[in-house]
């Protein structure tokens, strides 16, 4: 069963954090939809955040997972932003039972096939040898070769937690990240369609959405509509939050 931070009342909205995030990423976020009427669950994937840890880690079983969360409390009709992998697995999600979904958002990916692209990060984070017992500053100037974005860097620390006294460690699983991590960039299969009501919200600096993409995307998604956030690269919903929250809470409105 995954874990989540759940706020609020009202009809369910699910957030599904990217790879190498957690639900926290998405608090400030989330409570600006819980203003908006919507009981918010934001969920820790498998082998994220606080949620458990498998060798099984494929769009399949993670969408399977949402599933069950949903069955578990009992939720119908949901509302879900997906950010990177997330929007993957809720594209997969919202085609494979869309007797489950009112409205989809996807946050800067496509269904198309990504080619394997987080190899610095993957090698900074091996890079980091926790039974030498480093602290948060030994940490970051460990990563900061591989990863000299700061933002990334951050973003990549706040899964380090206390396992015990001086014992820090990763929440996420990366063992099988290492050895699954052709997974994250598979497409979602050709004859999977959603014809509801569906955001694809991109960043302006960003590759990850073409607008060659955009004839694939309407195969899939024929109800879809499009947002740009000029000036913000992947990360849009932590560089403008502002103006992601307004573009998909009209929509979520609408």
């Amino acid at each position: 069963m995954l874990h989540s931070r759940i706020e609020g009342e009202g009809k369910p909205l699910l957030i599904i954090h990217g790879f190498l995030g957690m639900s926290d990423n998405w608090k400030s976020l989330g409570s600006l939809y819980v203003s908006e009427g919507f009981q918010v669950h934001m969920l820790d994937l498998r082998n994220h955040g606080k949620s458990f840890h498998s060798d099984e880690f494929n769009y399949t079983v993670m969408s399977n997972d949402v599933l069950e969360y949903c069955q578990q409390y009992n939720l119908s009709n949901v509302s879900i932003i997906g950010h990177s992998m997330g929007g993957k697995i809720a594209m997969l999600f919202a085609t494979t039972y869309p007797e489950m979904v009112e409205k989809l958002i996807v946050a800067d990916i496509g269904p198309k096939y990504y080619a394997p692209h987080h190899q610095d990060i993957l090698a900074g984070l091996n890079a980091v040898d926790f039974s030498a017992k480093p602290d948060r500053t030994s940490v970051e100037e460990i990563l900061y070769p591989f990863i000299p974005d700061f933002g990334t860097r951050q973003f990549l620390m706040k899964n380090l937690y206390w396992v015990e006294p001086g014992q820090l460690a990763f929440r996420f699983n990366l063992p099988v990240f290492n050895d699954k991590i052709e997974t994250i960039g598979e497409t979602l299969p050709a004859e999977n369609h959603f014809d509801k009501p569906t955001l694809f919200i991109r960043g302006g600096n960003s590759k990850y959405i073409l607008d060659t993409d955009l004839p694939e995307i309407k195969k899939h998604f024929p109800n879809f509509e499009l947002a740009t956030i000029s000036n913000v690269g992947h990360w849009l919903h932590a560089e403008n939050p502002k103006l992601f929250f307004e573009e998909t809470a009209r929509f979520l409105r609408n």
